[in-house]
């Protein structure tokens, strides 16, 4: 059982408006976050000593400060617990692509091992615990599509359409705070409730400043808006273009530029990771 593969899906944030910037240098923002069937994979063997291994080193990440590690350490710490783990990755969401790679990856360690573990803690609790390793780190081990508020962390369950999308990476990542940072970026989009947002064509706030600073970016948003409505994700790279048909999505995959590539996943307001951990729970009773 604790070698099978705990899902770590990757999300979209189908609108990104920021709102104002704290003091501390944090934006605030207004944004929908929702999963889709595609992401990374996780798993599990316990230790009796207490050690946390990561078996699948990320090139350019020392194990220190790799979220995964990171993680399990934490929940370990919180809950006082004894036992180890070996962990390994198999890695699949392009880095600084703005799927919320590193995020859902430690919200996949935080549920796996709260689970393996038998620590007790709710959802709840462990995305307390997972905000302090990142502000994306709550919605993954919340699991459903919210509409976020604060730096991300603020979440209120939404079910937005489950359609089906392109995902494509035009081949260059960016660093969230070359957006951030951009003395041109929007900060001050009026605050709306989510009820008018929902209804309102969805947009970015930081598309602009990522298709000005990244040709590429910009390339790759101009041929997707051809085919379909199309969006930058979080800070970038990674563009979408959604459809309401798998098979209308791979038609446009087909014809993608060889410069980039792309996926073709659905949204899902449930995230894999927590379909799965259901049914583990339900196997484990039985056994």
């Amino acid at each position: 059982m604790t070698q099978q593969l705990w899902p770590s899906p990757a999300k979209l944030n189908l609108f990104l408006y920021i709102t104002g910037q704290r003091p501390n240098g944090y934006h605030d923002l207004q944004t929908l976050f929702q999963f889709v069937d595609y992401g990374d994979s996780l798993s599990f063997h316990l230790r009796a000593d207490g050690n946390i291994v990561l078996t699948t080193p990320v090139e350019g990440v020392a194990n220190e400060d790799n979220l995964v590690v990171r993680a399990a350490r934490l929940l370990q710490k919180h809950a006082g617990i004894t036992l180890g783990a070996d962990i390994s990755l198999q890695k699949h969401i392009p880095m600084g692509g703005g799927l919320g790679g590193g995020s859902s990856n430690a919200a996949t360690v935080l549920v796996a091992l709260n689970t393996l573990w038998a620590c007790g803690l709710s959802d709840s609790e462990l995305a307390r615990l997972g905000v302090t390793l990142g502000a994306d780190v709550p919605v993954f081990v919340m699991g459903h599509a919210a509409f976020a508020e604060g730096i991300g962390e603020i979440l209120q369950p939404v079910e937005p359409q489950e359609k089906w999308y392109l995902v494509a990476h035009p081949g260059v990542s960016i660093p969230t705070p070359v957006i951030f940072g951009d003395p041109e970026l929007t900060r001050n989009t009026a605050k709306r409730p989510v009820n008018v947002l929902l209804n309102t064509p969805y947009a970015n706030d930081c598309e602009p400043i990522a298709r000005k600073r990244f040709y590429e970016v910009e390339q790759l948003l101009s041929w997707l808006l051809e085919y379909a409505p199309s969006r930058l994700t979080g800070t970038g790279a990674c563009v979408f273009a959604e459809f309401d048909t798998e098979s209308a999505a791979r038609q446009v995959l087909d014809k993608m530029p060889s410069w980039s590539r792309g996926f073709v996943a659905q949204g899902v307001n449930i995230s894999p990771l927590h379909r799965f951990r259901d049914v583990w729970l339900r196997t484990a009773g039985k056994a």
